[in-house]
């Protein structure tokens, strides 16, 4: 009886023994746990992180490097054509064109340093850049252009509220009374004329004719070759005095143009060998676009520090461009009318009912569905097909067309966006009524000429 009390006794003293040792082991866990908790949610993500971007300004598309690789003739040529504005007289106006990430705004924007570089106090030329996809109505235009000319804040034109007269007359007053030139840019000028037509460019085109003392020179730079062919004729001849292409960037050059940035914006040792060569041959087979291959390079290396990783490699290149592309189709579906993300939600519909593969038909009968719970008014099989075409050319959906002989032609469609996309589009304010929508049997039409 002695011996079991006594181990029982040896058992309990273990017991308080292990008790005691653990005590400030559980106190350290505490400890731990209540820094954890002081600490805010960005704590563990901030402990992860690896720096390997030193300057991250330098990868932003915004960016304006001392140097533009591959622009050089193109920025000499334009020089050229402005120089004479420091002898008094007007420059002639230009045209560029070029796709988008060809260099057109960064090659303004350079020039328009060096202009005030040559000429800091703008005693001879005055440099005016304005985006045309902001600043996109006759009124705004005239009234951004004088208030970059007007110092005194209570002269200025006010946002709203005047006649165009007035504020032209004004505009036109303020750059005369300074007796200089001034070399106005207008970036993404197609936006201004598809919004608000070419009168504003007849009054800029046509305002040195009512100038006694200054002379003004425009610029224009867009991404549509054949913008000017909407022009009034008079306007065209007089804007197109000058015309240059900015030409797409091949692989190298674009590698160029990366290497470039990459010295100031990573770590030595920061990336691997392969990432630049590949970041500029995806880009190039993207139409030859800098913007892109920035980003690319940009998102690779934000993705490599956010998983605590030394170094950028391939495959965080490979991520980046697929980031890129599900941001690229989910701001395209976002845009679309109700119209159209109603046929694409019939498009969906049909898929998850293990239709990979559909006709036009049953495509359209699952949209008089859709319309009916949307309560909105059923277009036409016509006018359906004519949408999916569109669809097919934004990349949404693959539709081709196929004939069936005597039965006439029909088209196959089948979706090409991801299921984050389709999710996104379920979840829109428009189309949460018909989320959970579930079709009868589907009825296949007949085939027929006008059932495509």
């Amino acid at each position: 009886m002695k011996c079991k009390e006594t181990a029982i006794f040896l058992m309990q003293g273990v017991s308080v023994n292990i008790l005691k040792n653990e005590g400030p082991r559980a106190e350290k866990d505490t400890d731990t746990e209540k820094l954890d908790k002081e600490r805010s949610i960005f704590g563990k993500h901030i402990d992860k992180r690896k720096k390997i971007i030193k300057n991250k300004n330098v990868l932003q598309t915004s960016y304006l490097p001392d140097v533009l690789p591959h622009r050089s003739n193109d920025i000499d040529k334009i020089a050229e054509i402005i120089a004479s504005a420091f002898d008094g007289d007007r420059p002639s106006n230009i045209m560029i064109f070029g796709k988008t990430g060809t260099g057109k705004t960064a090659v303004m924007n350079f020039i328009g340093n060096e202009l005030k570089k040559e000429d800091p106090q703008g005693s001879s030329c005055v440099y005016i850049y304005i985006n045309c996809e902001v600043v996109d109505t006759k009124y705004s235009t005239l009234q951004n252009i004088g208030n970059q000319i007007i110092d005194d804040f209570e002269k200025r034109i006010p946002f709203t509220g005047w006649g165009i007269d007035k504020v032209y007359s004004e505009m036109r007053n303020s750059i005369d009374e300074q007796n200089k030139v001034f070399v106005v840019v207008l970036d993404e000028i197609d936006k201004l004329v598809s919004k608000s037509g070419d009168d504003v460019l007849y009054q800029l085109t046509k305002i040195n004719e009512d100038l006694k003392h200054s002379k003004l020179s425009l610029i224009g730079i867009s991404n549509n070759l054949n913008f000017t062919e909407f022009l009034d004729p008079r306007v065209k001849s007089r804007l197109s005095e000058e015309k240059m292409i900015f030409h797409q960037y091949d692989a190298q050059q674009l590698t160029d143009i990366l290497r470039n940035r990459a010295r100031f914006a990573f770590e030595d040792g920061g990336l691997e060998e392969g990432v630049i060569p590949l970041c500029a041959a995806m880009s190039a087979q993207e139409m030859g676009d800098a913007r892109m291959a920035l980003d690319l390079l940009r998102i690779a290396a934000e993705t490599a520090e956010r998983n605590g990783e030394t170094t950028v490699a391939e495959a965080h290149v490979k991520s980046a461009k697929n980031k890129i592309e599900l941001d690229t189709v989910s701001e395209t579906v976002k845009m679309l009318t109700k119209q159209s993300k109603t046929v694409l939600m019939s498009v969906i519909h049909n898929t998850k009912e293990k239709n990979k593969t559909m006709t036009t038909g049953e495509v359209y009968s699952t949209y008089g569905d859709l319309c009916d719970i949307l309560g909105i008014t059923s277009l036409t099989q016509r006018r359906v097909t004519d949408l999916i075409s569109e669809l097919d050319m934004l990349g949404i959906v693959h539709a081709r067309t196929i004939s069936l002989g005597r039965h006439g032609r029909t088209k196959k469609i089948e979706l090409s966006i991801p299921k984050e996309i389709c999710d996104m589009l379920e979840d829109d304010e428009n189309m949460k009524l018909i989320k959970n929508y579930r079709s009868p049997k589907q009825q296949r039409l007949p085939f027929n000429e006008d059932n495509r």
